[in-house]
């Protein structure tokens, strides 16, 4: 029986509570109850605020660097992880390099072999070069004795074939000898590549920085124009927010921006940097990038929002301490008729000038602050 007096008692109450909510135009009533003067008052007064529109977008790095594999190769080891900090050189991870460690060695074995041909084939030049200028002195001599009827026929014809045999096999030499350069050539640009390759291997930071994020795991293929990390190479940030098209045009470069962080509820201010100058199809807005520097509390993927200024208007304002909460109701102290009562209010708009009241107050009505 109790308990159920209780239900009533408590559902009268509610249905009490109900007439006092504010609903669009309706009249705001006030309590009935007189209350004690507040230590402090003020005058409820008219100011200009400005309204604004919110562009939404996220906050990301000014400067970012994307490491990519340059080759196809398994993952062996990941040495960093997103939120360390790296330098330039640091290897942030290393791929399979035994294929490709296989061609280096080769290549250098295949280079070793042209400096060893290129060897041999100097010391034939050298051979073939003897062997010429004895050909070629023998001949002269022979040549010599002919003419003076002092040799025959055949030892001058056997001389001869001597020495153009002999200057034959030294052209041959030089040849071999100018093209074993070539193969010299040919072989270290294969070597130079191999260790292109062989290199890498090595996932390199090519700038100081943070790792934001880790995109492959030990034993991941990594593919050619796969990015594996993504590395904030300074601390700034910048906010890349989305503003319709009504209301790009009243944005400049180089313009002071108000920025807005709720999850971190920091209001910053930053510069317009850059506006595409081109709307996105389906959405028909244009996307802005305004710096906010390096602030700390703040990281990338934040969701902002880009306050733009687009409308003035006359409005009620009190401020923030003189309204009164009780659960969804909004009260305020007013001074009437010579006492302070409690009357409900509604609310608008929260600004550095204080709270707009849309209803229950008006201009120069004395409140008292809490």
């Amino acid at each position: 029986m109790r308990k159920t007096i209780y239900i009533l008692a408590f559902a009268i109450f509610l249905v009490g509570c109900g007439s006092d909510k504010i609903k669009g135009d309706e009249e705001v009533q006030s309590s009935s109850k007189v209350l004690n003067p507040p230590s402090e008052t003020v005058l409820a007064s008219i100011v200009e605020l400005t309204e604004k529109y919110e562009a939404v977008g996220t906050i990301r790095p000014k400067t970012e660097s994307r490491i990519d594999s340059q080759i196809q190769a398994q993952v062996l080891k990941i040495n960093y992880r997103a939120g360390d900090r790296v330098k330039k050189g640091d290897v942030i991870a290393l791929l399979d390099n035994r294929s490709l460690g296989a061609k280096l060695s080769q290549a250098k074995s295949n280079l070793k072999s042209a400096y060893s041909s290129k060897s041999q084939a100097n010391q034939e030049v050298v051979s073939a070069k003897a062997n010429f200028d004895q050909a070629k002195s023998d001949y002269q001599r022979v040549k010599k004795y002919y003419d003076s009827k002092a040799a025959t026929k055949r030892e001058y014809e056997k001389a001869r074939s001597a020495y153009l045999q002999s200057k034959a096999a030294y052209a041959r030499a030089k040849d071999a000898f100018e093209s074993s350069d070539s193969f010299i050539s040919a072989a270290s640009q294969q070597v130079k590549e191999a260790e292109v390759a062989f290199d890498y291997t090595k996932i390199i930071a090519r700038e100081d920085g943070e790792i934001l994020k880790k995109m492959v795991d030990e034993g991941d293929l990594a593919l050619p124009g796969k990015p594996l990390f993504i590395i904030q190479t300074s601390g700034a940030l910048v906010a890349e927010v989305y503003v319709r098209e009504g209301l790009v045009s009243s944005l400049e470069k180089g313009n002071k921006a108000e920025i807005f962080v709720e999850s971190a509820k920091k209001k910053l201010s930053g510069i317009i940097e850059e506006i595409v100058p081109y709307a996105d199809p389906e959405t028909r807005t244009f996307l802005v990038k305004a710096s906010i520097g390096d602030v700390k509390g703040l990281y990338p993927g934040m969701y902002a929002k880009l306050l733009i200024p687009v409308n003035k208007r006359k409005a009620v304002v009190i401020p923030a301490n003189s309204v009164i909460e009780v659960g969804q109701l909004k009260m305020v102290n007013v001074f009437e008729n010579g006492k302070f009562m409690r009357v409900y209010v509604k609310t608008g708009a929260h600004t550095e000038k204080g709270v707009e009241i849309l209803a229950g107050i008006n201009e120069n009505d004395k409140v008292g602050i809490n």
